[in-house]
């Protein structure tokens, strides 16, 4: 089971099952509270009522939760997702109305210590604390410390 918790003053969750929707959504928020699986679940059932599997998540109900589901819970929280075209340049961002970034970058596949020859998504947050931006993956074992917004832009260009 992963230890979630606050270090530094930063709260972090880390990765249980496929869950990295819901961490990225709650390391976000910097609350364990912001969102709940359960929660996320019922938006799924929300945006796709009437179907038997579920579109908007694993079909195993581990999680595996797509960007519809993102963007309607952070609507939930009178927030919302803006897509940025990595194109286009930084500057056009309007930092003071942006809690935070959230990513869907390559991620490699395991079973056990085993690296298969596959490739997924995985969702990250990014979010500026004191000044400081941390990647806040819940693949860390830690917040890690990014920097300022050049750093973050950087990063991004890497990870997609």
């Amino acid at each position: 089971m992963a230890m979630n918790g606050i270090a530094n003053g930063i709260y972090h969750e880390k990765q249980v099952k496929e869950l990295c929707a819901l961490h990225a959504l709650n390391n976000l928020f910097q609350s364990r509270d912001a969102f709940t699986k359960g929660e996320l679940d019922e938006i799924c059932q929300s945006l796709s009522p009437h179907v038997w599997i579920n579109p908007h998540k694993s079909l195993l109900g581990l999680g595996n939760y797509d960007v519809n589901v993102i963007m309607a819970a952070l609507q939930r929280k009178g927030c919302e997702a803006i897509w940025f075209d990595k194109r286009k340049s930084p500057d056009c961002l309007q930092l003071s109305h942006i809690r935070g970034f959230i990513l869907n970058v390559p991620s490699d596949y395991r079973l056990g210590f085993v690296l298969l020859p596959l490739r997924k998504r995985h969702w990250i947050a990014i979010r500026k604390i004191a000044g400081v931006y941390y990647n806040l993956d819940s693949k860390l074992d830690s917040p890690n410390v990014i920097g300022q917004l050049s750093d973050v832009c950087q990063l991004a260009e890497v990870s997609l």
